[in-house]
């Protein structure tokens, strides 16, 4: 589950960089505040990559993915980018388990396996 959460996080720091490159535009936005917010928000996708096996990493990725929605406020494909990574987050969290539940079963096998060879 780390490496496809880790993949996904790190498509969205490139995303939010981008995307505070957009809102920087905006004259209605201080160019400080778009990179304080954005700044954060990358050092969370960083810091995130490392945390998703613990306890409480998936939930606080989840918090991001809202975020990323959220920031369509002020950069409206922000909306449409968010969206899709919320369905990426989504599949990696699902998927990733998947293969961990069949790594460790192929594991467990293995160990029982060479437990068996060892007595004979």
């Amino acid at each position: 589950m780390r490496t496809l959460c880790a993949s996904t996080l790190i498509g969205e720091f490139f995303v939010i960089g981008f995307a505070g490159l957009v809102a920087m535009k905006d004259p209605s936005l201080a160019v400080s505040t778009v990179w304080l917010v954005s700044g954060i928000a990358m050092v969370l996708c960083v810091l995130l990559c490392g945390m998703v096996t613990r306890p409480g990493g998936v939930a606080l990725g989840w918090a991001l993915q809202i975020a990323l929605i959220a920031s369509g406020i002020f950069v409206p494909t922000m909306y449409f980018m968010g969206v899709v990574f919320a369905a990426l987050w989504w599949a990696s969290v699902h998927f990733g388990r998947k293969v961990d539940e069949a790594k460790a079963g192929f594991a467990a096998r293995t160990e029982s396996g060479s437990s068996s060879a060892d007595a004979a």
